[in-house]
């Protein structure tokens, strides 16, 4: 009776800054600026730390920057070191070869030539490993802080998160898979965090690098700068255009992958059916197929993608070679320093690479943004109803319980329940029994107000429950589900989870009347068992029984037994109804079942149809109207005989 939506985004792939340029299809927020200033409105508490991070950031970049720089001045004087001694050689031999006199070639090669200045090239060696140190240092107090600011932004979000869907209605979470809210929890604020922590600190190193370096270059020489910049374009349009075309591939390719993920899933899910059936060889040939999909699609977005970075090489070298050439003819006609045309070698190489991690970060921040707007999505949705402030409390709860002109739809414009009045005194055993979707699990769910009723009203000792605390009337109740919920822990914490400072004696007792302790003792570490995350080192009635006698620990004024016994064994059946027959003593108990012979002793069986109870007594007094109860229930015997 819930509607479930499927989970239409997937969640966010891990994202590499670094990398290459971001090909795969990007998830775009639907409100790019709007959740981006919510996001920001999230670091305004770290707004201080992060203009440190920027400053840092803009230090450690700037200091890496110059060293080149620098290094050329080292390569400069090393330059002129051996200049001057090619001078000399070429001034010697000239004198040599034009029969200069004796006494000018003898001066010649007595002249002192000048040494390496070693002292100046370790000053400046130390200059640049001075640099790098800061540098690094720089960038590790960066690294440090933008963790601080990234996690602590996080963490308020998460807390935020958690604090709102634990104010959230049923109705949110029926209309929503599972896997799509632990999506939006737990892989859409990673991806928050990893792009906080990562991408921002990226973004701005490489935005100040290609300032920082283009500003280098200009200083060197401004021509030369020209000619290595007429790359630019041409490498932003290759990029582009395989881009373009690479989408696509990628596109196909992550459907592909999904296709082949729930193929996988279902087969697995089912492996005994398609044994069974013999439908092996049909799962082999539908796998091939999208496997072979998979590799048409797979290869030719890797190659188109794989291919960027030796097309955007080649345009490089194009300009490396030309700047080469014009920077050797300019420091052979000393219009610039050697160390100079090193250092402007170095920038042009470091110039390409921040600009492409700069279009890769835009993208990874598209697809934090789309991230952030799911999030916020849940901090936006309505809430329940708050609890009155002048709420009621039943001291001494008799567990009579009033349905009075009641009106309720899980959808405006769908109509579940039109009318519906009834009065259950205390102590009595009422039984809900109909087809599905009848309204049958739907009639707890408003005794117990995870839903709101849009008409009439409820109420339980006379009280409305629209006037107590939820968390009041809820202590009223005792659940035994047909879906049992046992959690990652011992045996004895899943059955004292009924009732908080349970004793051991109380324990076991609940377990004895739920004919569990048997079973439980015949395990190796008995009561201190541990039962994994989903239960699965025991059988699905033993789960159940122990979900039974949970219910014995709680010891509620009222019960509710939505077919607790469909996964126990007949034998187990009877034993479980003669417990039943003993706690429902003195109680109100609602009991939701389908096999008509577990509740022929209830003093009050509703028949509900498309959200009415269209008939309503005794076991014997509905078997006489021969309507609508006793068709259920012969055809339920009849079945039984032909078993």
């Amino acid at each position: 009776m819930s509607s479930k939506e499927p989970n239409r985004q997937p969640p966010p792939r891990r994202h590499n800054p670094g990398g290459p340029p971001a090909t795969r299809p990007v998830e775009k927020a639907r409100d790019f600026k709007g959740t981006l200033r919510r996001l920001a409105q999230y670091l305004a508490p770290e707004r201080v730390k992060f203009i440190i991070v920027f400053c840092l950031a803009a230090l450690s970049t700037i200091f890496a920057i110059v060293g080149p720089k620098v290094l050329g001045m080292a390569t400069t004087k090393l330059g002129e070191g051996v200049l001057a001694r090619y001078d000399h050689l070429m001034q010697l031999n000239a004198a040599i070869e034009s029969q200069a006199p004796p006494a000018v070639i003898e001066d010649l090669r007595n002249r002192v030539i000048p040494a390496f200045d070693f002292e100046y090239i370790a000053r400046v060696l130390l200059l640049m490993v001075a640099l790098y140190l800061v540098s690094a240092l720089f960038t590790y107090m960066m690294g440090y802080m933008m963790a601080s600011v990234s996690q602590l932004t996080v963490y308020r979000m998460r807390n935020d998160v958690k604090t709102k869907l634990d104010r959230l209605p049923l109705r949110y979470f029926d209309q929503r898979t599972h896997g799509e809210i632990l999506s939006r929890v737990t892989n859409d604020m990673d991806n928050i965090a990893n792009t906080l922590q990562q991408s921002l600190t990226q973004l701005i190193t490489s935005m100040v690098t290609v300032i920082g370096i283009l500003f280098m270059m200009l200083s060197i020489s401004p021509l030369l700068t020209l000619i290595a910049l007429v790359a630019l374009p041409a490498s932003i349009l290759i990029t582009k255009v395989i881009t373009q075309n690479s989408q696509k591939f990628f596109r196909a390719q992550q459907k592909t992958i999904g296709d082949l993920n729930g193929h996988v899933e279902e087969m697995y899910g089912g492996h005994k059916i398609v044994r069974a059936f013999g439908r092996e060889q049909d799962s082999i040939a539908e796998f091939d197929t999208i496997n072979r999909e998979l590799y048409q699609v797979g290869w030719k977005a890797q190659f188109l993608s794989g291919i960027i970075f030796p097309a955007l090489n080649f345009i490089s070298n194009i300009g490396f070679v030309l700047v080469c050439v014009v920077g050797g003819l300019m420091v052979a006609r000393r219009a610039i320093d050697i160390g100079d045309i090193q250092a402007f070698i170095q920038y042009m190489r470091q110039f390409t690479h921040p600009i492409l991690q700069v279009a890769n970060i835009f993208n990874v921040l598209q697809s934090t943004v789309a991230s952030a707007e799911r999030v916020f999505e849940i901090l936006d949705e309505t809430e329940e109803i708050p609890d009155k402030a002048d709420a009621k409390v039943i001291e001494f709860p008799r567990g009579e319980v009033r349905f009075e002109h009641v009106r309720f739809s899980y959808k405006e414009d769908v109509p579940l329940i039109e009318d519906l009045s009834i009065d259950v005194r205390e102590g009595q055993t009422i039984a809900i029994v109909g087809p599905t979707g009848a309204g049958k699990t739907t009639l707890v769910n408003l005794i117990m107000r995870f839903y709101e009723v849009a008409g009439g009203r409820i109420t339980m000792d006379g009280v409305d429950i629209a006037d107590m605390r939820r968390g009041d009337l809820r202590s009223l109740f005792g659940m035994v589900l047909q879906d049992t919920w046992l959690f990652n822990g011992t045996i004895r914490d899943n059955i004292a989870y009924g009732k908080d400072g349970a004793s051991e004696e109380e324990i076991a007792a609940a377990a004895e009347a739920a004919h569990a302790d048997h079973f439980i003792r015949t395990l190796p570490q008995g009561y201190d068992t541990v039962l994994n995350e989903e239960a699965s080192n025991i059988s699905q009635g033993q789960k159940q029984l122990l979900t039974i006698a949970r219910a014995f620990l709680a010891d509620p004024a009222i019960l509710i037994l939505d077919e607790a016994t469909s996964n126990i064994d007949t034998r187990t059946e009877i034993l479980i109804q003669e417990a039943m027959t003993g706690l429902m003593k003195g109680r109100t108990s609602f009991v939701i079942a389908h096999r008509l012979s577990t509740i022929r002793y209830a003093d009050l069986i509703l028949v509900m149809d498309q959200g009415n109870i269209i008939e309503q007594g005794t076991h014997q007094q509905l078997l006489a109207l021969n309507g609508f109860y006793a068709d259920l229930y012969n055809s339920q015997f009849a079945k039984a005989v032909a078993q």
